[in-house]
């Protein structure tokens, strides 16, 4: 009997087909993961929160931070509810404020009035996490504009000895955000000076890693370097395609100028595997700002954020500002609570439940590697081809005829990221047609095409090597609309659409809420005064309709010229500042040889009582010629000005590049308004406009 059990032991030794060997660079366990989440909150909370600012200088006092109603175990309970599954919070902003009673600084909480100094949030917020079964991460700012010695060696010991004491005192932390903002204007202690830092070598990073490494060995490290998650490249919180999780690591450090595109699309075949975090925040802003409580993103919005960082190799991070009194804003609840039940009911069932898979090839034939291992659930098991087939196919027989308009994708990722295209075909009346296809999987990808009536679907790989694909699933997801857009050019003439498909577009002038008895918008009309444009678009099927946008409009254009003291670059002409079209852009000459101030002045035709102004950014996902620090002058006839606001910045304004909207700190009569700036994001002697427009009302 012994001999015979032997005997079939070397029979399937003999007979075992070798798995795949791993392709380029793989995960760690640590990054295992972390790719099994999906979805967790930011927190920014900090002075700033007080302050209505989204960078502090530095020079706010610990007094300024005291919320009146403080209650971590509603943020937790909130993420929790919304299906997060953790929580970042900025433990220290760039302003340098401790939200622990650090014990190498007296700019926390210990010197605040909350709780008498006698507070920890980072404590009560571990026992809250623990409380709803949420992970903890941590985020310390390693530029603080509040130290006296930041820019020195020694900053470098007390930037270490406040990461030590996140990592030993607040239990297990998943994951240590480290942000690329490094070095400038700040208080310093009271030297209200710009300190400029060597990116490169000043942190000693190698070291400093090391210093999670032994504390917290679980944990991943975010920057735009990695080591183990990069930045997306974007604050908006969109992915796209291509996605890799691998990049040249050793080529990029925190802070590093001139980079986001290759953030964007990682390096294939890079040696590191170091894949994408992807970010936004619920509101404009990264703090809370009560002037955004109506801005909060639309459910649209963030199903669209859902499919671009989930849905695109990546994991979503959405910052959910506490406001004044600590609790998390009812306006974001609601939009989170939407997009959970969006979620919940998009991927309640999968049709794969019960089909018949086929396959092109599969490895040596061995049950190990079958086509059923691609929809069986189980994520340590896949599909996979012989080595020589880089180029196969499933097919997914549904049996019946079934809707369908979504597909997830995963690759086995332990073995790598090998897919570099695939393609997505439905069986109509006999004929496959193709209605996706993309080129990066990875760990997770979602696809969403226009609704099929079908009864199978062929799905194509094209691999770098042979395909290993552990996970296929298939889903009627819900139709959405998007937002309808709302423009008002120069001219005073509105225009209303959207990037969505045969909408129809209802509006109000009068503040009301638009419905299918409101006006119908079928040609541009004129708005040559300052109101409100409340619209909302509908399918034309009906029933299914976008969420209302409301665009108020100051006062006219039509009359307004637009000069500047530096010559425009002959592609994007003045005009394009005051045009209405935010897709359009003024660029000045660039000349950093020019060390002037470049100006821009309104000529409004009449005196107006002016009471802020709004400047947007290029918008075309880069940085170059944003304005950073800026003044702003006011006349009534154009030969005597008043300085309203002086050496100001747009704080992140690089890496979120939204309108700004800035109030003066009373009214101005004035016909004239001229912004000037005073130095570009990048300091290269250049600046954009995409839109400058007043405030007076």
């Amino acid at each position: 009997m012994k001999k015979f059990i032997l005997f079939l032991l070397i029979c399937s030794c003999q007979n075992r087909v070798e798995p795949p060997e791993a392709y380029g660079a793989v995960p760690s366990e640590r990054q295992l993961e972390w790719h099994k989440l999906k979805y967790y909150a930011f927190i920014h909370f900090s002075p700033n929160t007080f302050t209505n600012k989204e960078w502090g200088y530095g020079d706010e006092l610990p007094e300024d931070f005291n919320p009146s109603a403080l209650d971590v175990d509603q943020w937790a309970r909130v993420v929790k509810e919304a299906g997060m599954e953790g929580i970042v919070i900025t433990a220290k902003h760039h302003d340098g404020f401790a939200l622990w009673p650090s014990k190498y600084t007296e700019h926390s909480i210990k010197n605040s009035p909350w709780k008498d100094g006698k507070g920890d949030i980072l404590k009560d917020l571990r026992e809250a996490c623990d409380k709803y079964g949420l992970r903890l991460g941590m985020y310390l700012s390693p530029w603080d504009r509040n130290h006296p010695e930041y820019g020195t060696p020694e900053y470098i010991t007390y930037f270490r000895n406040q990461l030590r004491e996140l990592l030993t005192e607040y239990g297990d932390i998943y994951e240590v955000w480290f942000d690329g903002a490094n070095g400038g204007d700040g208080y310093y202690g009271g030297a209200n000076e710009t300190r400029k830092i060597d990116n490169t070598t000043y942190y000693d990073w190698n070291n400093t890693r090391n210093i999670v490494r032994e504390l917290q060995p679980n944990a991943v490290m975010f920057s735009d370097a990695g080591p183990d998650i990069r930045w997306i490249g974007n604050e908006q919180g969109y992915a796209y395609d291509p996605n890799w999780a691998t990049m040249n690591g050793e080529e990029f450090y925190p802070g590093m100028n001139g980079i986001n595109k290759r953030l964007g699309t990682g390096d294939e075949d890079g040696n590191l595997w170091i894949p994408a975090e992807v970010n936004t925040s619920i509101r404009p802003g990264w703090f809370y700002h009560k002037a955004e409580d109506n801005k909060v993103k639309s459910l649209n919005q963030l199903i669209d954020n859902w499919y671009h960082s989930v849905g695109m190799n990546g994991n979503f991070i959405l910052n959910l500002p506490p406001d004044k009194r600590g609790l998390i804003h009812e306006n974001d609840i609601k939009a989170l609570q939407e997009l959970k039940d969006y979620v919940d009911k998009a991927f309640s069932f999968d049709y794969t439940d019960g089909a018949e898979v086929s396959a092109s090839n599969t490895r040596g034939n061995a049950s190990e590697y079958k086509e059923g291992h691609a929809i069986d659930k189980d994520m340590e098991s896949y599909w996979a081809t012989d080595d020589i087939v880089l180029d196969a196919f499933l097919i997914i027989d549904f049996s019946d005829k079934i809707d369908v308009n979504a597909l997830l994708l995963q690759e086995y990722i332990r073995l790598g990221q090998r897919i570099k295209g695939f393609s997505i075909e439905a069986d109509v009346d006999g004929k496959f047609v193709e209605v996706a296809n993309g080129i990066t999987i990875g760990n997770r990808r979602l696809i969403k095409f226009k609704k099929v009536l079908t009864s199978k679907l062929k799905i194509n790989f094209k691999g770098k090597v042979s395909p290993v694909i552990s996970n296929i699933e298939v889903y009627r997801v819900p139709e959405m609309i998007g937002k309808p857009k709302v423009r008002r050019n120069k001219h005073g003439k509105v225009t209303i659409f959207s990037d969505s498909p045969d909408p129809i577009y209802y509006y109000t002038t009068d503040g009301s809420e638009p419905s299918l008895n409101s006006k119908k918008f079928t040609k541009p009309f004129v708005l040559n005064e300052s109101g409100q444009i409340r619209a909302k678009a509908y399918l034309t099927s009906g029933g299914v309709a976008s969420e209302t946008v409301i665009e108020y409009f100051d006062i006219p254009r039509a009359n307004w010229t637009i000069t500047s003291n530096r010559e425009s670059n002959d592609y994007y002409p003045i005009e394009n500042a005051i045009d209405g079209n935010p897709e359009s852009t003024w660029f000045s000459v660039k000349n950093d040889k020019i060390r002037d101030a470049i100006n821009l002045t309104l000529d409004l035709g009449d005196i107006f009582p002016l009471n802020g102004f709004t400047y947007l950014p290029r918008q075309d996902g880069r940085n170059e010629a944003n304005v950073f620090k800026y003044k702003i002058e006011v006349s009534k006839k154009g030969n005597s000005w008043t300085t309203v606001l002086d050496n100001k910045e747009f704080s992140n304004i690089g890496n979120n590049p939204i309108q700004q909207k800035v109030f003066f700190p009373k009214t101005y009569e004035a016909k004239y308004f001229r912004i000037t700036c005073i130095d570009d994001l990048h300091s290269e002697g250049w600046m954009n406009v995409s839109e400058l427009g007043v405030i007076t009302k």
